[in-house]
């Protein structure tokens, strides 16, 4: 990886004077101007599938007229429209098929033998696969119009059951992101929520047991008990005790493995309105992390060890919250294990802590986008877990909404 240099010496080349610029001094170096991977020539392959159709016809005329009349090509003009079906509109579908049988026709006439025999059946098997090929183009066409429809579902059932937080609340700074394991999924058992209620803003983010709809329907009632919880209950731990008997009734009526075994990790946390610290529940979930405004960063570990949301009957201690300064300037990012567990091709894990020390980010959404970028870099671009992150910056006094002046990290030297 690229390593951004240090400022002795006179700074890096071609950097102006007086211009504050955010560093990264990780070991790694994970945002130090690493070469983005190289696109992929999507356009390309469009090209030349709109091309092909055509481009078959044009070669079974080519070959028909170069060969002797015992070679035929009509198995070319026959695939075309079978090309062109799964691929483009019913009007270009038509078209090709259209082509391909007027293609075949016109050979035979050309060479006198459209009246032979295997003549006529070489384009009545040309008109049949042309018929076939409209027949599918329309079934792909359907199969695309309910695809869409349930992508449309899933995503109106995000916004319903894990919707994004305001970008502004209380005086805080919020980003959040989803990123879904499975391609085309929007939803799983990870979650996360931020609720403005009298006793100040208060947070969960957390991953339930298991995956399917079993784990939605668990998202949806840990959010739901939290958000009432957050409005009524004066303390935070009081908060943590509501959600662990949400889930107690929820486990009450499964049948099967999840009946005992169902359990959600989960951390929430608390900014009061007198400002200056944060309180944090952790029940059994990955620690988060505070990254202050000068690039400095703790792991905000809990005081005492305890046992996720769900399993509470096993333990005989109650909640505590571990209070932390939180000066403005600062950035809490909340995550599931999605990131923490995310590895490349050697099998080593995601380290958030390792990789986030020493950088200084303008907001949270930057922070996000860089650390989602970044993990797709270390696995390769796949993931086998569902990833929640959710960033809440304390901006300093008197700064703009949104603060989009320059880049986490200057590119690297040239030469």
């Amino acid at each position: 990886m690229t390593h951004p240099r240090g400022a002795a010496g006179g700074g890096r080349r071609g950097e102006r004077p007086g211009r504050r610029v955010a560093r990264s001094v990780a070991p790694r170096g994970p945002y130090g101007g690493d070469p983005q991977p190289p696109a992929t020539p999507f356009g390309a392959t469009r090209r030349f599938l709109r091309a092909l159709p055509p481009l078959i016809i044009v070669g079974g005329v080519v070959f028909d007229l170069s060969t002797p009349p015992a070679y035929t090509a009509a198995p070319l003009f026959s695939a075309a429209p079978l090309v062109a079906a799964p691929f483009f509109s019913r009007l270009t579908t038509l078209l090709t098929g259209l082509a391909a049988i007027l293609a075949s026709v016109g050979l035979h006439a050309y060479n006198e033998t459209l009246s032979d025999v295997p003549s006529l059946t070489e384009t009545l098997t040309v008109v049949t696969v042309s018929a076939l090929a409209m027949l599918i183009n329309l079934v792909v066409r359907r199969s695309g119009e309910r695809l869409a429809s349930a992508r449309v579902i899933a995503e109106a059932a995000q916004r319903a059951v894990l919707p994004m937080p305001a970008e502004r609340i209380a005086g805080l700074q919020c980003a959040a992101r989803y990123e879904a394991a499975q391609a085309d999924a929007f939803i799983g058992g990870d979650l996360f929520a931020v609720q403005d209620s009298p006793h100040g803003v208060r947070l969960v983010v957390g991953d339930v047991r298991g995956k399917g709809m079993d784990a939605v329907e668990a998202v949806a009632v840990v959010i739901g008990a939290f958000r009432e919880a957050a409005e009524q209950e004066a303390t935070l731990e009081g908060v943590a005790q509501r959600l662990e008997r949400a889930l107690t009734r929820e486990g009450a009526r499964r049948e099967g493995l999840d009946a005992f075994e169902g359990f959600t990790t989960a951390v929430l946390a608390e900014v009061p309105r007198e400002g200056g610290v944060v309180r944090v529940v952790n029940r059994g979930h990955p620690p988060p992390l505070l990254l202050y405004g000068d690039g400095r960063l703790e792991t905000v570990e809990p005081t005492e060890a305890a046992l996720p949301l769900g399993m509470g009957e096993l333990s005989v201690w109650p909640d505590r919250a571990d209070e932390r300064p939180y000066p403005p300037g600062a950035t809490l990012l909340f995550y599931t294990d999605g990131l923490s567990e995310a590895r490349d091709a050697y099998g080593v894990f995601y380290d958030p802590a390792a990789r986030l020390a020493g950088a200084v980010f303008p907001g949270p959404e930057e922070l996000l986008d860089a650390l989602v970028d970044d993990v797709r870099r270390h696995t390769g671009g796949g993931s086998t877990d569902d990833m929640a992150l959710l960033a809440v910056s304390r901006p300093t006094a008197g700064a703009p909404e949104r603060r989009r002046t320059m880049p986490v990290v200057p590119p690297g030297p040239a030469g």
